[in-house]
């Protein structure tokens, strides 16, 4: 019977050694570039992805409903935390002697083919939502430039967001992968400097020039439960990809080394216009900060006017960051051939399949332009699990017997902590949503 009992364990090692084989066999090539790019480079895809035009919204969804003490303890907490999250799963990235340049590929090797698949899907919705929400975001500036001069309602959101939607798209043509961003990152740090630093001067005007703000937490006992929750997970969205290994595999070796110093760019040097820009708002407006700063901001119309032309010129470049997955996805399975990227066939291929992504981005952004809503949900069931359960469970998993207890008991309680917080999120969202669904309707004119 114990001979039996062997035999069977070992044929099920067999099958899980075969599988992960088979998965690695599959997922060795990539038509987009690898080990291509400095630390640095990795450090402002990092930084442009932490600072984009989400952080004028932070200022009402993140102090807002947890006040100063809260919300700033929160925010250097969250930070904290991502950090060292960050730092486990860039370790792994060689596991096993071999790259693993995407998240599913980390996740079949050390789990299998399930797990492959799960993460996959958990992360490519992720992803989709967050591509969609940048599309929204673009489409609001698009909208507030509009008002600025003319408050007709003749152009409406979703007519902005279709807008919105083509300019991301031709930019998408233009750029064949991650790694040839290059000038770009320095251009959206440029822009996010413009919208950072004009929303902060502005709000400190205003706020010098206020009565006495009331930063009491809005709501009944309730509704700042769920809203307290809310803004945890918006914590957590606030420093985390979602995609780290796949930028992780254009930096060049050391990957891990170099990695962490791109990391550690993100955390400190990188936080600082999220932090500046977060706190002025909510000390100039207190609770009755708007979810888009810029909407809650006095000043000259050509202020406000470059602001907005840089969060939506801004957005264009941080979407292409978080699509560049399903684009590799894309270019490797169907379509890129070898040569020249703006070969007429590289090219045509983009045109075809990155504008029909893109369509379907836009289509949604439009249909629901109260999507925060449904990204809380997207976050809770994908963003919290990808970032912090996933990653403390896969370090305990490749570490096994090597950690002392002390270091599997923090894994662990990342591991239950990060996975209750990630079920209270999602039941947090989806009240949101019920509520909300009274309120607006399909194409939305918000």
């Amino acid at each position: 019977m114990a001979t039996g009992v062997n035999i069977i364990d070992v044929d099920k090692e067999k099958f899980q050694l075969e599988d992960r084989l088979e998965l690695e066999a599959e997922d060795d090539h990539t038509a987009h570039q690898i080990s291509n790019d400095p630390w640095y480079q990795v450090g402002f895809i990092l930084t442009t992805a932490v600072n984009s035009a989400y952080v004028l919204g932070y200022s009402g969804s993140i102090m807002v409903p947890l006040g100063w003490i809260a919300g700033t303890t929160g925010l250097v907490l969250a930070a904290a935390i991502s950090l060292y999250a960050n730092v486990l799963l860039g370790r792994l990235h060689e596991l096993g002697g071999k790259r693993h340049i995407r998240y599913r590929d980390l996740a079949g090797h050390i789990y299998g083919r399930k797990m492959y698949a799960l993460t996959w899907s958990l992360q490519y919705v992720n992803l989709f939502m967050i591509n969609t929400g940048y599309i929204i975001l673009a489409g609001q500036a698009l909208k507030a430039i509009y008002i600025l001069y003319r408050d007709d309602h003749v152009l409406k959101l979703p007519y902005c967001i279709a807008i919105a939607g083509i300019v991301c798209a031709m930019f998408a043509f233009g750029i064949p992968h991650l790694s040839a961003l290059r000038i770009w990152l320095g251009v959206s740090t440029f822009l996010g400097l413009i919208y950072i630093i004009t929303a902060s001067v502005l709000s400190l005007r205003d706020g010098i020039n206020a009565p006495v703000r009331d930063y009491s937490i809005p709501g009944t006992h309730a509704s700042k439960i769920f809203s307290t929750i809310g803004a945890v997970a918006n914590l957590v969205f606030a420093y985390n990809t979602g995609m780290l290994p796949e930028i992780q595999a254009t930096v060049r070796p050391p990957v891990i080394k170099n990695m962490e110093k791109a990391l550690w760019l993100q955390f400190t040097i990188g936080g600082l216009p999220l932090y500046a820009v977060t706190f002025m708002g909510y000390w100039a407006y207190g609770s009755s900060t708007s979810t888009y700063l810029l909407n809650s901001v006095d000043g000259p119309v050509w202020v406000k006017l470059m602001a907005n032309v840089a969060v939506f010129l801004q957005t264009v470049i941080a979407l292409h960051i978080f699509a560049s997955p399903m684009y590799e996805y894309l270019d490797t399975e169907y379509g890129r051939a070898k040569g020249n990227s703006f070969s007429f066939h590289n090219f045509g291929f983009r045109v075809l399949v990155r504008g029909g992504y893109l369509t379907i981005n836009t289509l949604v952004a439009a249909l629901l332009p109260f999507l925060g809503d449904f990204m809380s949900l997207t976050g809770a069931l994908s963003t919290i699990p990808l970032t912090f359960v996933l990653a403390n469970h896969m370090y305990l998993v490749v570490k096994k017997n090597k950690l002392p207890a002390l270091r599997k008991a923090w894994h662990w309680l990342n591991v239950m902590g990060f996975s209750c917080l990630a079920v209270a999120a999602a039941v947090a969202a989806l009240r949101l949503i019920i509520v909300d669904s009274r309120t607006y309707h399909l194409f939305a004119d918000l």
